[in-house]
């Protein structure tokens, strides 16, 4: 079957609305809060109600929540594109302006992507349009999600679960309205038990201890939590609450097959982002790429650029191709972390090469591309680092368990 690799026609508007935003509202602010860090981006509130026309716009195209195409495309084609390929598109525009202030989106938080893919219609309707941060990291369990020592007790007297532990590095932790928070039912059972909780920010359970100092995205508060008897009611759990020693963890784990391709998003806008403003750099310095002719002919610099370019357009396809898989309903666990694996390593070192091929306007602040170099490194971390990516890719592909490969 023939491969169409141009933009669905009816996301071409969305695209457009999603760069106008970009390059008019967050590129001019993007300097002003990287030096501001914990300094609320007040310009957010206005466009906030920018970004839910976008959205409505989306859904009109087959956006969230939407089966995905019109008639005519699903019967010649057979094919879907919905609201997981708009998402990852419009993510990729607003990221080329500020990844750090797309974090800090109202309302547009990774917990909403989870709240999305497991949530039932009721906790949809009382928790729609709200903003929804993700608490997952924990102090000792570092990037092994299925290690979480939180756990979450149902009081049979009051049918509330009580939520005990400390998270940390919660995006949006401290701005958003609701949290969404991994604990294990039974620590004794395993992975089984862990289920995520959706936890009021305004619950008196759930202390913020402190903000992170960053490297990179300093738009975006990055929160540690202790959680202290916290009681959320008995519908707050996301989810089936049985616990299924064969699939429970792998219900929730699901949630990572649609944020992980969103997260691959940002670093191929970040990556874009470094690459347009490297090409007029080196317009600007004399260096011609030639897209006619071989690498090998060209400046030493163009043909870097090239090969970055490359590597960029490849890390793109992959994010797009999850993407489409989950709009079609088609299993992306591989698909998802090969996308955020290979758009984390890739966009992280095509900023880093940008930086070098503009010399001292590239380390200096006179340009963003020292900035978006140290934004772009917490894409290869967050929802997974590079190395757990390889891993679940390796298990997966080669059909071995978390014990038996780690």
């Amino acid at each position: 079957m023939a491969i169409n690799l141009e933009v669905p026609k009816k996301y071409k508007p969305l695209i457009t609305q999603a760069n106008q935003v970009a390059s008019e509202m967050l590129r001019p602010i993007s300097r002003k809060y990287d030096r501001a860090e914990h300094a609320y981006p007040k310009e957010l509130d206005m466009l906030a109600s920018v970004v839910d026309g976008v959205n409505a716009g989306s859904d009109a195209l087959g956006g969230a929540g939407a089966a995905g195409v019109g008639s005519d495309e699903k019967e010649q084609t057979g094919n879907k594109n919905g609201s997981n390929m708009a998402t990852v598109l419009s993510i990729e525009e607003m990221c080329w302006g500020d990844v750090g202030l797309l974090l800090t989106m109202p309302r547009q938080g990774l917990g909403n992507s989870a709240i999305a893919s497991v949530a039932s219609p009721e906790q949809l309707k009382k928790y729609g349009g709200k903003w929804a941060a993700m608490a997952i990291t924990e102090p000792e369990s570092g990037s092994d999600s299925a290690s979480i020592r939180t756990t979450a007790v149902l009081d049979e007297k009051t049918g509330e679960y009580v939520l005990n532990g400390e998270k940390i590095y919660v995006t949006s932790g401290e701005r958003a309205d609701l949290v969404v928070v991994w604990a294990s039912l039974d620590r004794d059972i395993g992975r089984a038990a862990i289920k995520s909780f959706i936890v009021e920010r305004k619950n008196p359970g759930m202390k913020l201890d402190r903000l992170e100092h960053k490297l990179g995205i300093r738009a975006s508060d990055t929160a540690a939590f202790r959680l202290e008897d916290c009681r959320v009611p008995k519908d707050a759990l996301l989810g089936n609450p049985e616990i299924d020693t064969k699939a429970g963890f792998g219900g929730v784990m699901k949630t990572f097959d649609n944020t992980r391709p969103l997260v691959a998003a940002m670093a191929i806008g970040v990556g874009r982002a470094c690459l347009d403003e490297t090409r007029k750099l080196l317009k600007k310095a004399g260096v011609e790429i030639d897209y006619t002719a071989p690498a090998y002919s060209q400046h030493a610099a163009a043909a870097r650029f090239l090969q970055m370019e490359a590597d960029w357009e490849a890390s793109r396809l992959m994010a797009l191709h999850a993407a489409w898989m989950a709009d079609n309903k088609q299993p992306n666990s591989v698909q998802a972390s090969m996308s955020k694996a290979k758009a984390g390593r890739t966009c992280t070192e095509i900023a880093l090469g940008c930086v070098e091929l503009a010399g001292t306007l590239g380390y200096s602040e006179v340009e963003l591309l020292e900035k978006w170099s140290r934004d772009v490194k917490i894409l290869d971390i967050f929802e997974g680092t590079q190395q757990i990516q390889l891993l679940i890719i390796a298990r997966q592909l080669l059909g071995k368990s978390s014990a038996e490969l780690k």
